[in-house]
């Protein structure tokens, strides 16, 4: 699946969300809130980001989202595709600064479809 496509699927876990405005992890939660998505902010660290419950892990997550949007360092991500892939997630967005080579080569072998790209700049381009 293309970036397009998966920004068609309108229920995300955004991995790595923050609190913090100044984070990646808060932006892109907001945005995909603001554009109408259904967002599940994944983040130990929180309670609740901007009015949201937040889950500590992706298995913890009420529903299966259609897209993980991943905002963590690969050394984190390798625990969160194999997450992904036992409760049945089929799409990772990778934020720039999230992706290893050992972190691919995974989602590949759990037949995990991925895309390497910031969704930050691809909502821009959709919503012109």
């Amino acid at each position: 699946m293309k970036e397009m496509e998966l920004l068609k699927l309108k229920k995300w876990a955004v991995v790595g969300a923050s609190a913090n405005k100044e984070k990646y992890g808060y932006k892109i939660l907001r945005k995909l809130m603001d554009y109408g998505y259904e967002v599940y902010p994944v983040n130990p660290n929180y309670k609740q980001i901007e009015g949201l419950k937040c889950y500590a892990s992706v298995k913890d997550l009420p529903e299966i989202p259609d897209v993980i949007d991943m905002v963590v360092a690969p050394r984190h991500g390798i625990k969160v595709v194999e997450e992904a892939a036992e409760v049945g997630i089929k799409n990772i967005w990778l934020q720039p600064g999230t992706v290893s080579d050992e972190l691919l080569k995974l989602a590949e072998e759990k037949g995990i479809n991925t895309v390497q790209a910031c969704v930050l700049v691809a909502l821009n381009d959709v919503n012109k």
